[in-house]
């Protein structure tokens, strides 16, 4: 296991951690603006980058829990730094390559990697380990305020690049950032000394069979599918749903997606605070029921640039909020010692989730030539994963004597 003679401070855990959550969902929330620069200088159709966008999330999600793993049994440090590396080599790879095969599937293994590596999975356990009980959910949220600052600054920061210097400049201009900042911020990671004391001892096998055994656990990963599901089909489908809705100007969508980064900051902060207070269940199940309320506005209000404006500021407050609360309740069960791991599992349902929210966007409105049906999916679902919240059990499962991890 890992060993650090000083332990860092949360402070510094928050700030390196924000610092890599900045950049890494920063870089991916803007990887759309390259998909017409790309397709038409290698000649190819939108569906060859969209698929390697959905290949990303998928092997994100699948590469999580082993990221989570390392990260709790070797430590934070070392699988940013892996991750940092990764995400050079995956921007590099999309400079580069110019076959279709390989650049689908380079580009899905190394981002995917990176981002297993450098998002919340990987940095939930060491905020879990070092935050005091009373200030987790606090600190969780703290994160998720960070990777939505990530996507406000960023988003803009890409497009200007692009414009600026050219798409594949700009790739390798974000590679020797990612690796410049995300390196020394890994170093003030290092965990801090594991004192395992006369308790029971969990092995990693040990621990995920008790958390797929357990029905809470298995509440939270079917929500967080619902979680995927709905932010990456807004997130992907909405510039065009706008434009087939007669809002032709760009700039409304740019502008959509911003707002949900910059409000997302604020929800997911209030998020983690509030989770400090109040059951974390039923604040899930709260968010999954505004959800639902909130898009079915979106649809039944006349659609103008302010009321998408309206749209985008509201479910931003409830974008990423989820993620504070359930990290928070995963370290509440099951302690902080396998929580990378776990964090990973559930997120790979999120993934999972974000892949069908993504597909089947496009394959119903090339069938249906209409999104209509994705968003009456996307309100059942919610109200679905609001029901499902509110039976999760948050006291800590008391375990008997287990055999040395």
């Amino acid at each position: 296991m890992f060993v650090a003679a000083r332990p860092p401070s949360l402070k510094t855990v928050l700030l390196a951690s924000g610092v890599v959550l900045t950049l890494a969902m920063g870089v991916r929330h803007g990887f759309g603006f390259w998909m017409q620069p790309i397709s038409q200088a290698n000649g190819w159709t939108r569906e060859t980058y969209s698929l390697a966008l959905a290949l990303q999330n998928l092997l994100w999600g699948a590469f999580g829990p082993f990221a989570g793993m390392a990260a709790d049994r070797y430590g934070t440090m070392r699988v940013v730094v892996v991750g940092a590396f990764s995400y050079m080599a995956g921007l590099v790879w999309m400079a580069l390559v110019k076959d279709p095969t390989m650049f689908v599937i380079g580009s899905g293994v190394f981002i995917g990697l990176a981002l297993a590596c450098t998002a919340f999975g990987a940095v939930s356990g060491i905020i879990g380990r070092v935050a005091p009980v009373e200030k987790r959910s606090w600190a969780f949220g703290i994160s998720g305020a960070a990777s939505s600052f990530g996507q406000f600054l960023m988003m803009p920061v890409e497009q200007q690049l692009i414009s600026a210097v050219g798409w594949q400049t700009a790739f390798y201009l974000l590679a020797g950032l990612v690796v410049l900042l995300m390196v020394p911020m890994a170093f003030h990671l290092r965990e801090p000394a594991v004192e395992h004391g006369g308790g029971p001892q969990q092995s990693v096998r040990e621990a995920m069979s008790e958390a797929v055994g357990n029905r809470s656990f298995l509440f939270l990963v079917a929500g967080y599918f619902v979680c995927g599901f709905q932010l990456v089909f807004i997130g992907v489908h909405m510039p065009a749903y706008l434009k087939d809705k007669g809002i032709a100007s760009p700039g409304v969508a740019v502008m959509a997606l911003a707002l949900i980064g910059l409000f997302n900051i604020f929800g997911s902060y209030y998020a983690g605070k509030l989770g400090g207070r109040f059951p974390k269940r039923y604040l899930l199940s709260s968010i999954y029921f505004t959800r639902a309320v909130v898009i079915g506005l979106f649809l039944l209000a006349p659609l103008t640039p302010y009321s998408v404006y309206v749209f985008a500021a509201a479910i931003g407050f409830i974008w990423l909020s989820t993620v504070p609360l359930t990290n928070g309740i995963i370290a509440g069960i099951f302690g902080v010692k396998h929580m990378s791991m776990l964090a990973g599992v559930v997120f790979f349902s999120h993934q999972v989730g974000s892949f069908i929210g993504v597909w089947l966007g496009g394959y119903l409105f090339a069938k249906l030539g209409s999104y209509d049906i994705v968003w009456g999916i996307a309100i059942g679902l919610s109200v679905m994963a609001g029901l499902i919240n509110l039976p999760i059990n948050e006291r800590a499962i008391e375990r008997g004597v287990l055999k040395a991890a």
